[in-house]
């Protein structure tokens, strides 16, 4: 299967890794036919590979729905996507659809996957959040010409899906990686370790990623490891992950930190990059 060049991420996601496939592709192994990805996010790995078969799961239900979505009806998603204004009014207007529970029950898939990535193109800093309520939070980013309707990528993004095997889940991601078998490659991307107090972000789903949740991903990735499984996991260069990982071989890499309240404090940043082969 060709690569299509117009395959790139349709929303922006907190840890996108678009900026690090460069340095990531001397890292990857020679050959990947069959792929998972338990914590999708943006997809920008995926994207890139265009692998013929993948297992895409992310606990964001939300953002599953966005892509089985555009896999399915793209061209009703782009009509809606087409009817939404870059105002304040309309941006807290449809914001606040999910207040309704009500209303919110009664919109279509292509209504809330439109609504998902209208929020994202406009939203301050294209920051994914939610409260204790699984409401998005995230104010209006006053942005003068954000592409909402960037139709040629949403349908190129349909066509792979469409002409790819294609699993979709939206689930925890240890029943994902128990279902594993070898030869299929993994690569995590899970919430980082905070690099201080105040660097921990979890928002973009209910609840958290405390260091016992990183633990229980290490031992998931020694059975992924005993299995004969290949995998590859980024994540913060604390001390805390390095000793989990001591095992295994670890590559630190420099990501650009794109988000901050202090503009200041966004630059450059030490990840690490985790692998159980050569």
């Amino acid at each position: 299967m060709k690569k299509n060049n117009l395959v790139t991420p349709v929303v922006k996601w907190v840890g996108g890794k678009r900026q690090l496939l460069d340095t990531f592709k001397p890292l990857l192994p020679a050959r990947i036919n069959s792929y998972c990805e338990p914590f999708i996010g943006g997809g920008a790995l995926l994207f890139d590979l265009q692998p013929k078969k993948a297992f895409v799961n992310d606990i964001n239900s939300n953002l599953i729905l966005v892509y089985t979505v555009i896999r399915d009806n793209v061209n009703e998603l782009i009509a809606a996507l087409e009817s939404f204004e870059n105002t304040s009014d309309k941006f807290y207007e449809v914001r606040d659809w999910d207040r309704n529970k009500e209303f919110y029950s009664q919109l279509s898939d292509v209504m809330r996957a439109a609504r998902i990535i209208y929020l994202n193109k406009t939203c301050y800093n294209g920051l994914y959040r939610v409260n204790n309520a699984g409401e998005f939070n995230s104010p209006f980013g006053h942005y003068k010409k954000p592409n909402i309707v960037n139709a040629p990528v949403l349908r190129a993004v349909s066509a792979y899906f469409n002409s790819a095997e294609i699993h979709f889940s939206a689930t925890d991601y240890s029943e994902v990686l128990k279902k594993v078998r070898k030869g299929t490659f993994v690569y995590l991307d899970p919430p980082y370790d905070p690099i201080s107090d105040t660097a921990n972000f979890t928002g973009y789903s209910r609840g958290g990623f405390t260091r016992d949740d990183q633990i229980k991903l290490r031992e998931c990735c020694d059975q992924l490891n005993s299995k004969g499984v290949k995998f590859m996991l980024s994540n913060s260069a604390t001390d805390f992950i390095r000793e989990q990982y001591a095992a295994y071989n670890i590559t630190t890499v420099q990501a650009k930190r794109a988000i901050n309240s202090v503009g200041s404090r966004r630059g450059d940043v030490d990840e690490v990059v985790v692998r159980n082969y050569e």
